[in-house]
């Protein structure tokens, strides 16, 4: 089969040698928190993106209370603001708001609560910050009431027909659609989950449909020959949850930068806020055209009307293939959204970003500007058998409507 890749070629820093470029810049009380929420999200098996959104949106708003440089996002409080700890505003408001969603998770958050305030010096400056977070968290605890937010939804797997989404992998009679709640949580920035609904698959028996499938079946079988060996590491590079992947990488990135609390606050907000609502509409979209899988597509035997496409119904991806509809990819939204933030936070798409992997014999991948991070993993799901080319593409389109409509809306620089 003779297939082409389309609009890919790999940036000249994909990879970097072991251990290279992490810095090793001290932690603050930003970045612990985003690993306490990330130990929590985990334990709890829910999704990260909004999940750190509903933490990271509360903190920025609790300490730009007292840096006052930037807009308001959410809650604006009355108490006394003037040089009050930071650092004891951002702990407090991340600890209430974790505590008011989770509270069987003291056991992890009373220690990291006595920890972070233990580093900040008694006195009425660390008693303003903590007025200031409490009154922060409880404001937005009842702000996001009722907004859908890992509420149990149940999803009906439709009749099978041509590009109706089905259990992955075919055969598989017990499993289910993952987190059909996001397609309809209420989201932080947007108005609605389908503000920017994906324009649509391409049509099953459209020239482009073909491509896409060929390129899928050729690069990301668990067979393919024509999959090089640093292709196979992109795909499983990328596997990594994205609950884990996104939040150390930002805690990485922001240890480089030494941006300090107030700017930390600021990225770690204006990021997970583009990036979970990139997959409240991702899911939106996913759960409204109920695409299937290149898992099902290629080795169905309902015909796809589609002459050019070629069924192999011993074919397998080189990575199991996540259970929601195909279009659009998910870690496109999401990459796209996260990628976006940071190039409105830095105000430049030229920011070098080394990015890490838990999945055993990844490498630091190095980037010299956002736009090789959005094409690397558009080409990681084909690359992996889980998604068409065209659904990565659209996924990041979203990603970047979302980027725009945050950066445009919130975390602006007020005039003093």
């Amino acid at each position: 089969m003779n297939v082409s890749i389309k609009k890919w070629a790999r940036p000249a820093l994909l990879w970097c040698t072991a251990a290279a470029a992490i810095s090793t810049a001290q932690a603050d009380v930003i970045t612990d928190w985003n690993a306490t929420t990330q130990t929590i999200l985990v334990a709890k098996g829910h999704q990260g993106p909004p999940g750190y959104a509903f933490v990271h949106i509360p903190m920025y708003d609790a300490v730009n209370a007292i840096d006052g440089r930037y807009s308001v996002f959410a809650v604006r409080p009355a108490s006394a603001t003037r040089a009050a700890s930071k650092e004891a505003a951002a702990a407090t408001a991340a600890y209430k708001v974790l505590l008011g969603a989770y509270p069987d998770q003291t056991a992890v958050l009373e220690p990291a609560y006595a920890a972070s305030l233990a580093a900040i010096p008694n006195g009425p400056l660390k008693t303003r910050g903590i007025a200031i977070g409490e009154e922060v968290a409880a404001a937005w605890l009842a702000l996001r009431a009722g907004d859908g937010r890992e509420v149990p939804k149940t999803y009906e797997f439709e009749t099978p027909g041509p590009g109706v989404y089905q259990r992955t992998p075919p055969g598989n009679t017990t499993a289910v659609a993952v987190a059909p709640w996001l397609a309809v949580m209420r989201p932080f920035a947007m108005t609605s989950p389908s503000q920017f609904r994906a324009y649509g698959p391409p049509d099953l028996t459209s020239q482009r449909y073909a491509q896409d499938l060929a390129l899928t079946q050729a690069l990301g079988s668990v067979n393919s020959t024509e999959r090089s060996a640093a292709e196979t590491e992109i795909a499983k590079f990328y596997t990594e949850s994205p609950t884990t992947f996104f939040s150390h990488n930002l805690r990485e990135l922001a240890a480089a930068k030494d941006l300090g609390v107030a700017g930390n606050a600021r990225l770690f907000a204006q990021v997970f806020t583009t990036a979970g609502d990139a997959m409240i509409a991702c899911w939106d979209s996913k759960f409204y055209f109920n695409f299937w899988r290149p898992a099902t597509a290629i080795t169905t035997d309902i015909d796809d009307g589609n002459p050019a496409t070629v069924r192999d119904a011993s074919w397998a991806a080189v990575v199991p293939t996540p259970g929601h509809p195909e279009y659009p990819a998910g870690h496109g939204c999401v990459s796209g959204g996260y990628a976006e933030a940071l190039r409105h936070f830095f105000g430049t798409s030229h920011v070098k970003v080394t990015l890490t992997s838990t999945v055993a014999g990844s490498v630091p991948h190095v980037f010299t500007n956002t736009h090789q991070m959005i094409d690397e993993v558009i080409m990681a799901r084909v690359f992996g058998g889980m998604h068409f080319q065209t659904s990565g593409e659209h996924g990041a389109i979203i990603g970047r409507k979302v980027g725009n409509l945050v950066a445009q809306n919130h975390f602006k620089r007020v005039a003093r």
